[in-house]
């Protein structure tokens, strides 16, 4: 049955054909699994739509397109009144598609062939079974054109697998996105669905694996995964009861130029709320009375040079530096200090436009976490990447820069020693100043505290974005703020709460 409960494997749309094969070796047939695909959209639509009774099913020549026959079929069958809407005729058509095709036409469902000027303009629903997990490249201009007309019919949409015109892999339009209501994937959750434009076109996200045995999941290498709080369980066990702040490591924070105190301030402030044992902030005398009336637990110093930092970072675990550095001179000569030190680095913001700018080794010990604009400038002649392909940028990064990699932006990507993760959680109340640098500070915590660079980093972003869910669940997503998340920060690393 179709559940919003996902997977926390993400596969690539090849590897879900793998697993369609292997499902074919373990006598499920393709015709089985159409079958059954068809069956379980038409189980969604009627518990999504209760009071549909003719859906128009837009039907591709593809295997996604047959399962919209046997959904169309089946609504027939049940005393609906679908009318399948077609880019092919069934006697065009091969394979199990070709055959679900014809039974449906043989049930005797109305028929019509769909163009961007014939179009279900009438219909309350549209089924989206055009293209598919199969897409690959750009849209032909005439399937561009169609995409676009449906939209501008203002229809809610199911579609089935993925929303036409998603890139399954990237997470990518392919030109032009079928934008849908709600989305049931099959077997294997692609991972394109959960990043980049997949969840803007998708809407809820329902799942189901057709029966089709979890032990043939093991012959496929799935390197793209979501952390779960069974990870958080995992990594952060409970503190011993002789626990001292020495144990927790000391984390300093570094930035915060003339003008720009309240970026270093929150990751200081985040890096306090997630466990580090202490946290130090170097920055520009001007702010200290401000920081220190906001967290007088911060021991904040000010920095004036290079030689005025040093003494500081003899004292710490980890160094959190760029959140308002600047691009001066001050923030050059305290970042170039920070690289010498040979300490473990969170770098973001202004700490990764100066790499950019620079040429640096690679390192295993450092977390560098941009944004997309921050990732096209340090991929230089390959940025477009950071737009076209995030997996691959993501991959870019880390084969260019070493270390970890964590390319923000919705469905958070981390690429590390152990793989790539993908951060299916938080909302759009997170589009406010100052989110980036509470991460920054969460991450630095957690790395300060023992945990390996990806798993900090991967555990950084999912309590990030679950405890913004908390902020958002409480208040709404709008007027979310960046320090709104301390609070519930703190209540996800203890496990406060249901999970």
């Amino acid at each position: 049955m179709p559940t919003r409960v996902l997977p926390d494997r993400l596969y690539s749309a090849e590897q879900t054909r793998e697993l369609d094969r292997l499902a074919g070796e373990a006598g499920l047939s393709g015709e089985q699994l159409m079958e059954r695909a068809g069956q379980a959209a038409f189980d969604l639509m009627l518990q999504r739509w209760p009071g549909v009774r003719n859906p128009a099913v837009l039907c591709g020549g593809g295997n996604n397109g047959g399962d919209g026959y046997v959904l169309a079929r089946l609504a027939w069958q049940a005393g609906l009144e679908p009318v399948i809407w077609q880019r092919k005729e069934p006697s065009q058509m091969k394979g199990d598609a070709a055959h679900m095709a014809r039974r449906a036409r043989d049930a005797g469902v109305p028929m019509r062939t769909l163009t961007p000027r014939q179009l279900p303009e009438q219909a309350p629903l549209l089924v989206d079974a055009l293209l598919g997990t199969g897409l690959n490249g750009a849209l032909r201009d005439t399937e561009r054109a169609l995409i676009e007309a449906l939209n501008g019919l203002g229809k809610p949409v199911l579609a089935v697998d993925v929303p036409s015109g998603l890139c399954a892999d990237s997470g990518a339009s392919s030109g032009a996105l079928l934008r849908a209501d709600c989305t049931l994937t099959f077997i294997g959750v692609n991972r394109g669905l959960l990043t980049g434009d997949g969840p803007a076109c998708t809407g809820e996200l329902w799942f189901d694996d057709l029966g089709v045995p979890a032990r043939l999941h093991r012959h496929i290498d799935a390197p793209v995964w979501r952390p779960t709080p069974a990870d958080r369980r995992h990594w952060l066990p409970a503190r011993r009861r002789d626990a001292h702040k020495g144990h927790f490591g000391h984390v300093l924070v570094v930035g915060g130029d003339h003008g720009f105190a309240g970026a270093p301030l929150m990751s200081a402030q985040a890096a306090g709320h997630c466990g580090a044992g202490l946290v130090s902030l170097a920055t520009r005398a001007e702010h200290l009375p401000a920081m220190l009336a906001r967290q007088p637990e911060l021991m904040a110093r000010a920095v004036d040079s290079a030689d005025a930092l040093k003494p500081l970072l003899e004292k710490a675990t980890v160094v959190a530096v760029g959140p308002g550095l600047g691009a001066g001179d001050w923030g050059r000569a305290l970042l170039e200090c920070v690289l010498e030190s040979g300490l473990p680095l969170v770098i973001d913001a202004d700490g990764l436009n100066l790499l950019a700018s620079w040429k640096v080794d690679a390192r295993d010990d450092w977390i560098l976490t941009p944004h997309p604009g921050e990732a096209a400038r340090l991929l230089g002649e390959h940025g477009a990447l950071a737009k076209q392909d995030r997996f691959a940028a993501v991959e870019a990064l880390a084969a260019r820069y070493g270390g970890t990699v964590l390319l923000k932006g919705q469905g958070t990507l981390v690429r590390g020693e152990a793989g790539t993760a993908l951060i299916s959680d938080g909302n759009p109340g997170m589009a406010s100043g100052g989110m980036g640098d509470v991460l920054t500070g969460v991450i630095a915590a957690l790395y300060a505290q023992g945990l390996a660079p990806f798993q900090a980093a991967a555990l950084g972003a999912m309590v990030h974005a679950r405890a913004a869910d908390r902020a958002a669940h409480e208040e709404g997503e709008r007027g979310l703020l960046a320090t709104d998340l301390l609070s519930p920060l703190r209540r996800e690393l203890n496990g406060k709460e249901t999970d």
